[in-house]
């Protein structure tokens, strides 16, 4: 798990832009799926049959998407202007590092008016990101030649693994939960099962959950299960989080089938693995609002990994989360034997 994270993390495509590895996702879903393409949109979709004439179908997915930025202009001096995508806290701007993914890639830092120039007024207010530019080291004549306006602009940070199992990336919003689709998707390719399986990568999630909106018509799924992230503890926020190592952390409300809720408890319960509950009052802000939704419904889920600092280049999560909601999901699709009633 910890190398497929990895992995997934080190792709680079802001939403709208995730065509740009949506093959290589789909090469790692191929060899354990009896069927795999990306649709028009470009969510990948592989398919695990039962064998069983009308088996219940199952849907479960991560959004493959990550905020980042886009080019709007470079100035006469070189220096480039972005518009922000998806949602992006401008307070995390000045002094990141990112990547502009033109002809080739090249590396750039975002720079803002130091505190020493800035007026009264100025120092009082976050800056805004059309006050703001990105260096690149290039004159405007040489950027001309490798970006455009609408090129495409990913964060760069990268920590890797910490300590006590922890693991700090850009993009683990939500590609930890790509991840677990696709170990679930590994760990059941040789099992006899009583449903079909989709396993989805969906795009554009951050911009308006498109990719799982189309995704959920064209299979028209039983039960869907979306795995995304919700907020981890900090110093500044525990009323609303949750430990990070606490396990898998399920969703309880009107965005969510009661029965399935349940079916995933008590299968957390039967098999010890660790899990929380998250109550929901309306819109949960994931996949999983679209998904209920789709044709005539559907018996929907929701799972999330804690993850501290959200939509910053430094999303930190446990491992062993993303391990207890793979090891759920997977439990749950061997027991299954038919589908599940809404109440």
């Amino acid at each position: 798990m910890r190398e497929l994270i990895e992995k997934l993390s080190n792709m680079r495509g802001v939403s709208g832009f995730e065509y740009s590895f949506s093959a290589e996702v789909q090469s790692m879903m191929r060899t354990v799926a009896d069927e795999c393409f990306t649709d028009s949109l470009g969510n990948v979709i592989a398919v695990k049959k039962c064998g069983r004439e009308n088996a219940v179908k199952v849907m479960i997915e991560g959004h493959i998407d990550e905020i980042g930025l886009m080019v709007s202009g470079i100035d006469e001096n070189g220096f480039v202007s972005f518009a922000c995508v998806g949602g992006i806290d401008s307070r995390i701007l000045p002094s990141s590092e990112v990547i502009l993914h033109g002809t080739r890639d090249i590396k750039g830092v975002i720079g803002a008016k130091p505190p020493h120039l800035q007026t009264k007024e100025e120092s009082k207010k976050p800056m805004k990101p059309e006050d703001m530019s990105i260096d690149t080291g290039f004159s405007r004549k040489e950027l001309c030649g490798i970006i455009t306006v609408g090129t495409p602009i990913t964060f760069a940070q990268s920590v890797g693994m910490m300590k006590s199992g922890s693991m700090s990336l850009k993009a683990l919003d939500d590609r930890a939960g790509v991840a677990v689709v696709i170990d679930v998707l590994r760990r059941i390719s040789k099992a006899s099962l009583n449903a079909d399986v989709y396993a989805v990568a969906t795009v554009q999630e951050e911009v308006g959950l498109r990719g799982a909106k189309t995704a959920s018509y064209l299979i028209s799924p039983d039960i869907g299960i979306s795995i995304d992230v919700c907020h981890g503890e900090t110093p500044d926020n525990s009323a609303d989080a949750f430990p990070c190592g606490c396990g898998s952390v399920i969703s309880a409300g009107p965005n969510i089938s009661p029965a399935l809720r349940r079916r995933l408890t008590d299968t957390a319960k039967r098999h010890r693995i660790p899990f929380e509950i998250d109550v929901d009052g309306g819109y949960t802000g994931t996949n999983a609002w679209v998904i209920q939704t789709a044709r005539c419904g559907v018996s929907t889920a929701l799972l999330s990994i804690p993850l501290k600092y959200m939509h910053n280049p430094v999303e930190t999560i446990k491992l062993s989360d993303a391990e207890a909601t793979a090891d759920l999901i997977v439990r749950f699709i061997e027991e299954l034997e038919g589908d599940i009633e809404y109440e």
